[in-house]
């Protein structure tokens, strides 16, 4: 076994895995202590979303990788191919290997993807917030499922969410209803369509990029559903 890194805590149950591609997998599953970082009084609200797959409330936005897209043309190359290859024949069997291959690769880039940044936010906030979304719901609409689907939030969300309990930090899904249209400042509710990517308050003026609103308001929403108010005023002076 190529054991590419150590096994720390008791080990409780092995699970032996052989994937499309042939390639042969250990996975075991240990006890072990938690590790908590420092303490830290720093807050994140996080927005997620297609063009940009996250922004976060201190204003930094993360690209989307679209991982999928970029392999698109090679996968669709190699179905073709499978498509005309004979069934039942080695030549088919290469093939289809082939296009697991590309599958493999698109999965372990958004995996590994998906694990840096959550260490990341890990290691940075004591409270991360991220929204609690529907993603079998929205996947329903049929012209964004597949850049839905490529995003992966899901994986960032767990992720986020075991190592911030490993490393006793405090993590929290909420609600993201009307945190795209309420305005983190005054708590007035600007209507605005999607095509819509600044947020301009009628009411007090303010006027920032329509995502680093939401996760403002993904923040304050999360802040205020564990009673932490000083974290909150020392998030928006941040900004401000």
């Amino acid at each position: 076994m190529i054991d590419h890194r150590p096994i720390d805590g008791t080990i409780k149950t092995l699970t032996i895995r052989r994937a499309s591609t042939g390639k042969w997998f250990a996975c075991f599953s240990v006890e072990t202590e938690p590790e908590p970082l420092p303490e830290t009084q720093r807050a994140v609200g996080i927005d997620v979303g297609l063009e940009k797959f996250a922004t976060l409330s201190t204003g930094e936005q993360v690209a989307n990788p679209r991982f999928f897209r970029k392999d698109e043309r090679a996968l669709a190359k190699a179905q073709r191919k499978l498509s005309k290859a004979e069934k039942g024949t080695p030549e088919r069997a290469k093939r289809r290997k082939v296009v697991a291959h590309i599958h493999e690769r698109i999965a372990n880039r958004r995996k590994d993807f998906a694990h840096q940044l959550s260490r990341r936010l890990v290691n940075e906030f004591g409270i991360i917030v991220l929204e609690d979304l529907n993603i079998a719901r929205m996947i329903k609409n049929h012209t964004l499922a597949k850049s839905i689907a490529d995003a992966a939030w899901n994986q960032l969300a767990t992720y986020t969410r075991y190592k911030a309990a490993s490393a006793g930090r405090t993590y929290l899904q909420v609600d993201p209803r009307g945190t795209s249209q309420r305005c983190s400042r005054c708590k007035v509710v600007v209507k605005k369509d999607l095509s819509v990517r600044v947020h301009q308050c009628p009411s007090c003026g303010l006027e920032i990029d329509r995502d680093l609103n939401a996760a403002l308001n993904i923040l304050a929403v999360g802040l205020h559903s564990i009673g932490t108010q000083s974290v909150e005023a020392h998030a928006f002076q941040a900004w401000e």
